[in-house]
């Protein structure tokens, strides 16, 4: 009895499914053109500016020269990626990056999150909304000119040593740069990624919290029990995503607020490729290491979703 009716039930769920699959492709036959617009288009540009130009990493298996093409030039094999692997500096670009990305992880990613809380505790929303609208405005300032405001604020005779009374160069200080690369994304970006968790808490049940502060729930315990279970999941999906990218780190900022004196911190993977590729002419080189940088990304990428799950009932990516 028990097998035939768990066969039964499983002939219903699996006849629902195949309903409603018909039924999908039925309405899709109907408002074909309504797909033709909208997604064909996305479709289109997301084959042209994203798949077709990833056949360009086929030259860092090249000795790649642009008169002859990538047809045309003399296959190499690994001997890039070996070069790269050998270098005596690639620990060092190595750490360098690797620093950077998870000490920005650690400082940067709670950033946002207890932003969100903060402001979710402002009662009035015409407050609110002026914090909010000071908070979003640096989001919007190019990294070029951040990096101008940096420099100038951090100079020998800028706001800060005058405040200290000192004459300190803080961006010829390699152990200075990493900290002033990380606070000022910080302050760049915190306000605008904290939208998301700030839409989140919205969610948040008032019945819960007024019952939490009846029960005499302090902020903390509020923030355990009502806010923090509406932005789990969201928290858990930025952070795998963020996780995964800790090898990605562009090379405009780290380029810009680069000196001489500070490059034993400053010279990462990404300023390295620019400066070997765009720079030195060296195609092939920096094809090779930038490829060699994207394939870390998805192995952490993979890892970190899968110790997520783990850690979270299964739930990931």
């Amino acid at each position: 009895m028990a097998s035939n009716s768990k066969t039964v039930f499983g002939g219903k769920r699996g006849g629902s499914s195949s309903r409603e699959f018909h039924n999908s492709l039925v309405y899709i036959k109907q408002h074909w053109q309504l797909y033709v617009v909208f997604l064909l288009p996305a479709l289109a540009l997301t084959l042209i500016f994203k798949y077709i130009p990833m056949g360009g990493i086929l030259i860092a298996f090249q000795e790649y020269n642009p008169f002859k093409g990538i047809l045309a030039s003399e296959w190499v094999g690994l001997q890039y990626f070996e070069r790269f692997l050998s270098s005596p500096d690639f620990m060092s670009y190595l750490a360098n990056t690797l620093k950077l990305s998870v000490f920005g992880l650690l400082w940067g990613f709670p950033a946002p999150i207890i932003l969100a809380f903060l402001l979710n505790r402002i009662q009035s929303k015409g407050i609110k909304k002026k914090v909010q609208l000071a908070l979003y405005l640096p989001n919007f300032i190019s990294v070029i000119v951040l990096c101008g405001i940096v420099r100038i604020f951090l100079s020998v005779t800028g706001p800060v040593n005058l405040l200290l009374g000192t004459q300190i160069n803080f961006m010829t200080m390699p152990g200075a740069w990493r900290t002033i690369y990380i606070a000022s994304g910080i302050w760049q970006g915190a306000g605008w990624a904290s939208i998301m968790y700030t839409a989140a808490l919205a969610s948040a049940s008032q019945d819960l919290t007024e019952a939490a502060v009846l029960d005499g729930a302090n902020i903390f315990q509020q923030i355990k029990v009502v806010e923090w279970p509406a932005i789990k999941d969201i928290v858990i999906i930025q952070f795998i995503l963020q996780a995964g990218n800790i090898m990605s780190v562009g090379f405009e900022k780290a380029y810009a607020l680069q000196t001489d004196l500070n490059l034993a911190s400053s010279e990462i993977i990404s300023t390295y490729v620019y400066k070997q590729g765009l720079i030195s002419g060296n195609f092939s080189f920096s094809t090779a290491v930038g490829l060699f940088n994207t394939i870390i990304n998805v192995i952490l990428l993979v890892s970190v979703n899968k110790i997520v799950a783990k850690m979270n009932e299964g739930q990931g990516l």
